[in-house]
């Protein structure tokens, strides 16, 4: 371990907490942005605070289930991919399947089932390449912008901030120099005129690391309105998404209504509801219900 650097380190450390405790004060100045800077700034505040609520939107519609986003999000970390799993309409389109194989493909009811149940479990497919389709095409871009440019701007400007403490505490050490330049010097004591050449060697050098610090974190911000371009492609890609879906969503349902229509409803045959009054037996003893004297 160094400990001559480690040293330094704690030193920049509390020189920065010493100016950062001032300004707050209002004990000392502090360097302040201009406007055009400050004007970049919001509007990537903006553009990352906007792109969170849309990828949040857009994951909600994809995957109403709360659950199942957790479950996504934990596989996308540690398996690195999403959980391939069946959607509703496939569960149900199943069910009905299973329930018209049980009931007799022969019978009215159970040959609907079936139709049904085929029609569901289409639609589940199609459900399922729709929330692919939305994530690789909106989300995953969408979420990439946010874990790398934004990122990255948020982690250069708490560096220039950084600079621009270390700046304004190089600045604070000259004036206090200056201010002891013309005092006569003690015996055993550093020569004032030292003090301030050193003061503004150091105050030229966080000059120049504060300005291209600043200057290497407004081409970001710059960057932060072309990325639109590319996240106006994602969107363009979600729309087509939805599109394709809706449009075989109801291709599948529009034929599912044609089948249905031409099936025969044979109440006998269905085992369905006929107009006779139900018929109960309690010890014995027939009850019909349609009767007054029964009751």
């Amino acid at each position: 371990m160094d400990l001559k650097k480690l040293a330094g380190q704690a030193g920049q450390f509390l020189t920065r907490a010493v100016q950062y405790t001032e300004e707050k004060l209002g004990s000392a100045e502090k360097t302040e942005l201009d406007g055009h800077f400050e004007s970049l700034s919001l509007q990537a505040e903006s553009a990352r605070s906007w792109t969170e609520k849309l990828v949040t939107g857009a994951e909600s519609v994809l995957i109403p289930n709360p659950g199942n986003r957790v479950e996504d999000m934990l596989f996308e970390k540690i398996e690195k991919r999403r959980p391939n799993r069946l959607s509703n309409l496939e569960y149900l389109g199943l069910d009905m399947v299973q329930a018209g194989n049980d009931f007799g493909p022969g019978t009215a009811y159970g040959s609907a089932l079936l139709k049904v149940g085929g029609a569901e479990q289409r639609l589940g497919l199609v459900e399922r390449e729709y929330v692919s389709n939305g994530f690789t095409g909106f989300i995953q871009p969408m979420r990439k912008f946010l874990d790398t440019e934004m990122k990255t701007i948020a982690r250069e400007k708490r560096l220039l901030e950084t600079k621009r403490l270390d700046l304004d505490a190089c600045k604070s050490r000259l004036r206090k120099a200056r201010s002891q330049e013309g005092q006569s010097a003690q015996k055993d004591a550093v020569d004032p005129k030292v003090l301030v050449a050193q003061a503004e060697a150091d105050l030229r050098k966080a000059q120049a690391d504060y300005d291209r610090q600043a200057e290497i974190t407004k081409l970001l911000l710059e960057g932060v309105r072309s990325s639109q371009a590319a996240h106006l492609r994602h969107l363009n890609e979600l729309v087509e998404a939805q599109v394709q879906y809706y449009d075989q969503s109801y291709k599948i349902m529009t034929e599912l209504q044609k089948e249905m229509a031409s099936v025969p409803f044979n109440p006998s045959a269905a085992g369905a509801f006929d107009n006779s009054v139900p018929v109960f037996q309690i010890n014995d003893e027939e009850i019909d219900l349609s009767s007054p004297t029964s009751h």
